[in-house]
């Protein structure tokens, strides 16, 4: 099996048909994407075939707080369905409700994500996955095939102290369903995020460690840039580019689709 590199249509600041076509030439076949308007869907699917994309991944609320999120879950994976995608990206944040509470919701978001065929994976953020041991925590509390983690290669370092990605995915590599590949210069809480193979983040080693487990995928580029810096929209495609190619060069993901 292929594996699937992916790129995070925020990468560029936009869905336009210039970043389609960018896409579509440098050989990536699959985007993640905001959830669009049910009455949009089908157009965003046939606006991404037409340029030989598809949505690996949607990104979706997950609102934890609310005791009927699970039911409000079903429109997002509906669209989800909808658009062709296997996997729902959420950010979640416990805050005040309950850990018990939390976990039983999530455990319904699992069952209508099921449902529908597709998965749920927990972005790397506070306060429920922020590094790998809270995301095995989370996980084994959870307990639901369908729920499993986003591991972003770069926010470990941006909400952690004196770790590495590498360390931390070896304790979260169990429940990775999707990957986001993402480069940083290590600061803690630093917006410095650049084109990948520039930063501090040991791909060859997490490549290694999850094609060991036969991960294939999506990983999917999330380049969010420097804080402050303005790029003009060749700037941010040149930044794309220049990632496929470091990925191609030294052979992180030999083989994709």
């Amino acid at each position: 099996m292929d594996n699937q590199l992916s790129c995070n249509l925020y990468s560029y600041g936009s869905a336009s048909e210039t970043v389609l076509s960018h896409l579509s030439a440098l050989g990536i076949r699959l985007v993640e994407i905001g959830l669009p308007a049910p009455a949009e869907q089908a157009a965003m699917r046939e606006r991404l075939a037409r340029f030989g994309l598809r949505a690996a991944t949607v990104m979706a609320d997950c609102p934890v707080a609310q005791p009927d999120v699970a039911e409000r879950f079903r429109s997002a994976v509906q669209g989800a369905v909808a658009l062709g995608a296997g996997i729902i990206f959420v950010s979640v944040q416990a805050g005040d409700t309950p850990l018990a509470t939390v976990y039983e919701r999530l455990r319904a978001v699992g069952d209508v994500a099921a449902a529908g065929g597709v998965r749920v994976a927990m972005e790397t953020h506070p306060d429920l996955c922020a590094n790998g041991t809270q995301m095995a925590q989370t996980m084994t509390a959870i307990d639901h095939p369908a729920v499993g983690v986003n591991f972003d290669t770069a926010n470990i370092s941006y909400y952690n102290h004196d770790t590495d990605a590498v360390s931390e995915l070896a304790r979260a590599l169990p429940w990775v369903v999707s990957v986001h590949l993402k480069d940083t210069m290590g600061g803690f809480q630093e917006h410095n995020f650049p084109t990948l193979g520039q930063g501090v983040v040991n791909f060859p080693a997490l490549f290694e460690r999850l094609g060991e487990r036969d991960f294939r995928g999506p990983y999917t580029m999330e380049l969010e840039g420097v804080a402050g810096e303005q790029l003009s929209a060749a700037q941010k495609a040149q930044r794309v580019s220049d990632s496929v190619a470091y990925l191609r060069t030294v052979r992180l993901v030999p083989r994709w689709a």
